[in-house]
């Protein structure tokens, strides 16, 4: 009677640490979840004419330092970085003026620019090293002073480059190739560069008695 009674009790338990043990395999797992939320605000939409006739990719590495006072390690701040660039060099066509006459079969170009600018530098920053002083950490300001140096580092270097070049002589074929299709078509094409404003010099101050 009490082997019987053993036997009961363990078929028992045995399917009690079976039932525990399927729950623990098939029980559905916990899935962490993540909740991101964002706003997107369409401030100002505007029409452009812009020609890119040449774009620049650069990449420079960017050091910065500064410190309160003394250049002790307490207060100093250094950030070395790596800046990616795509700098896109044309022609703003937004004065440009076309005016075909089809009695004479003559087409008029006016207001051409006369040089090329910079159309848009896409940017990206890679922070390689970042250390900061016991009284003289990195703020959103700094960051945000850093994106503009590395920024305007970018822009200096393009001016620098042969790009303006290269935009030049790719806007001079633009406006060959136009001709060329106008005239072959029987038309008279005319040009006409946009007028540069003078600079205007201030008068020099003059010496106090």
């Amino acid at each position: 009677m009490l082997r019987r009674l053993l036997l009961v009790l363990g078929l028992i338990g045995v399917f009690i640490a079976g039932f525990w043990i399927a729950r623990g395999i098939f029980k559905p797992r916990e899935h962490v979840v993540t909740q991101a939320e964002a706003s997107v605000l369409l401030e100002k939409m505007e029409t452009v004419a812009k020609l890119v006739t040449v774009e620049g990719y650069f990449t420079e590495l960017y050091s910065h330092k500064d410190y309160w006072r003394y250049d002790w390690w307490i207060f100093r701040k250094k950030a070395l970085l790596r800046v990616k660039a795509r700098v896109s060099v044309g022609y703003n066509l937004e004065g440009l003026d076309i005016n075909a006459d089809t009695a004479t079969k003559t087409i008029s170009i006016r207001n051409i620019p006369k040089e090329p600018e910079i159309i848009s530098i896409d940017h990206s920053i890679d922070y390689y090293d970042i250390s900061e002083g016991s009284f003289n950490a990195f703020t959103p300001e700094d960051y945000n002073k850093i994106n503009k140096k590395a920024r305007d580092l970018i822009e200096q270097k393009a001016k620098e480059s042969d790009l303006f070049k290269q935009a030049r002589e790719q806007g001079i074929e633009i406006i060959d190739l136009i001709r060329f299709i106008g005239e072959s078509a029987g038309w008279t094409v005319q040009q006409e560069t946009a007028a540069v404003k003078p600079k205007v010099e201030k008068p020099a101050a003059k010496p106090i008695d």
